[in-house]
């Protein structure tokens, strides 16, 4: 399996998670895995092969059409569809297992409810997600999380107060970074890099994949990511 496709599964496996955790309904097929929301996050799919079938291209076509959804984005890494959205696009990058620094300031492996709670008020106030808005109205990262196999977050408090998340997925043989967020009052003080430095130690010795925002390319690239492709996201 190439490194794409290894970064791939990552990412479905994610929304597999995530999906059932908000409430969702997952429909999966040899080509795609989609997360149906009709009210708040609306339709979600990621494209799993560079070779569809015809018949998930039709299905994709029919529920992409068939609603009129909130919002809709589609991952397309492997360039096989063109839908009437707004295309932009992400690098897909990828870490293999090597030492790191300790970090300097203490990350919560988070283990509980109410400490997953912040990695939800953080997640949802810093990357924003204005559909999560006001925080408390629903969860982004919702506590059912928890109980989800391969899946782990982390925090970093300052003062008091939490100010920087992020959350992995662990399967089979990679694992994946999500969500890493630092909230805007915290901005500036290398808490994200504090944060890689414990996540992927925790993770080592996997390989270790993300979609890196603009802003952030620059960290990850020092920390040892490349990029492997570009990935089209689709978006309403």
């Amino acid at each position: 399996m190439n490194d794409l496709h290894l970064a791939n599964k990552n990412g479905a496996a994610f929304w597999r998670a995530l999906g059932p955790a908000r409430g969702y309904e997952l429909i999966e097929r040899p080509g795609f895995l989609a997360a149906l929301d009709p009210i708040r996050n609306g339709l979600r799919v990621v494209l799993t092969s560079d070779q569809p079938p015809a018949a998930d291209l039709a299905e994709l076509t029919d529920l992409l059409t068939s609603r009129a959804w909130p919002r809709v984005t589609i991952e397309d890494p492997y360039g096989v569809v063109s839908p009437p959205l707004t295309p932009a696009r992400w690098p897909v990058m990828i870490r293999p297992a090597a030492p790191l620094p300790e970090p300097t300031v203490d990350v919560v492996h988070v283990r509980t409810e109410e400490q997953l709670a912040a990695v939800d008020k953080v997640v949802v106030e810093g990357f924003p997600l204005p559909h999560f808005q006001p925080y408390g109205s629903a969860a982004a990262v919702p506590p059912a999380l928890l109980s989800s196999p391969g899946f782990d977050a982390y925090l970093i408090a300052v003062d008091g107060q939490w100010a920087a998340a992020g959350a992995t997925i662990t399967q089979d043989d990679v694992a994946g970074v999500y969500f890493v967020t630092t909230r805007p009052e915290f901005r500036g003080h290398g808490l994200a890099r504090q944060l890689m430095y414990a996540v992927l130690r925790e993770l080592d010795p996997l390989p270790v994949t993300l979609t890196a925002a603009a802003p952030a390319q620059h960290l990850y690239q020092s920390l040892g990511f490349t990029t492997i492709a570009e990935s089209t996201w689709w978006s309403s």
